[in-house]
């Protein structure tokens, strides 16, 4: 089965590799000549750190041709640059199933990826894969489990079989909307884990963030009409996990920075030179969780330690008072 992958990220690459592993002819693009140039020569990137991609895929930088004859797409590009890829995409666009790999929320437009998608292509061959797993760890073939949700039963089913094998494993979910919530709300709460290890906290405390941040999130699937059972599957407690306690997470990363209160200049060049995905969640999941009239005070609480320099510590006495 042909599958493009959209996007020569970390992830896209990673995922590449299993779609490849499992019999599937397989071609990245990516708008970047000089990135598809070392990808097709060196079969190395610096993304993914002693993996060599699989001499069968195939890299271009020709959207038409990545896409001609292909059974399924599968989108990894950033949010930052999805709608702008996926109107390109639309020119050449055929009603494919498409599976999104992509976590979080379109600033503009406090859309989820899924609606940002759906509304461009206009399907509804659109399943959503989240879970914990670093895209160094699925290139290696490490087992790894995510959510795989959908409610079109071709596309699920189309999407697991190109995916799914011994090591990669995924659990099918109907659930979109408490997928992707729950894939970018878990960022903002690794910033904030990061946070209190930087303020030395154990990991008591941090347990008790993961915690109280697992009956915030399901409050908020159900207040946005999702199921809150999502919180207790891949997407939800294991992708939140993950990300809340690894120093491999750049949003855990980050947090740790402003935690330790390093120097504005330090934390601006980290900003500038990494790829921090709450950051730019924070300020979407703020006005999302006002318009719809939902309570998720560390939401907001995190918006004033980022934006508005408001004391670190001040998450720690939040933890403690909150109700």
């Amino acid at each position: 089965m042909k599958i493009t992958v959209l996007g020569a990220g970390a992830y896209g690459c990673a995922l590449a590799q299993i779609l490849s592993e499992n019999k599937n002819e397989v071609t990245i693009w990516t708008p970047f000549e000089e990135e598809a140039k070392t990808l097709t020569e060196e079969r190395q990137t610096p993304k993914l750190p002693n993996v060599t991609i699989y001499n069968n895929i195939q890299i271009t930088t020709d959207l038409k041709k990545a896409l001609e004859n292909s059974k399924l797409i599968v989108e990894a590009i950033p949010t930052a640059f999805l709608s702008s890829s996926i109107k390109e995409v639309k020119k050449y666009y055929k009603n494919t199933p498409i599976c999104i790999a992509t976590k979080g929320i379109e600033q503009k437009t406090n859309l989820f990826v899924y609606d940002v998608v759906k509304n461009i292509l206009k399907t509804d061959k659109i399943a959503v894969i989240s879970g914990p797993s670093f895209a160094v760890d699925i290139a290696h073939n490490y087992p790894v489990g995510l959510t795989l949700a959908c409610q079109d039963k071709e596309t699920i089913d189309l999407t697991f079989k190109a995916l799914a094998n011994n090591h990669f494993k995924l659990r099918k979910s109907h659930d979109i909307i408490g997928t992707e919530l729950c894939g970018s709300v878990k960022n903002i709460i690794a910033i904030a884990s990061g946070i209190l290890k930087g303020l030395n906290m154990p990991e008591s405390t941090s347990a008790m963030l993961i915690t109280e941040s697992l009956h915030d999130i399901r409050a908020l699937i159900k207040g946005l009409g999702g199921d809150g059972n999502t919180v207790l599957s891949y997407a939800g407690f294991g992708d939140l996990l993950l990300t809340a306690t690894s120093p491999k997470s750049r949003n855990y990363s980050f947090g740790l920075l402003i935690g330790s209160k390093v120097s504005k200049e330090e934390i601006d060049n980290y900003i500038k030179n990494t790829t921090i995905e709450g950051l730019y969640t924070l300020k979407s999941i703020s006005e999302l969780v006002k318009n719809k009239d939902v309570d998720m005070p560390i939401i907001n609480l995190m918006e004033k330690i980022i934006y508005e320099h408001k004391a670190p510590e001040e998450l720690v006495n939040f933890l403690v008072e909150k109700p």
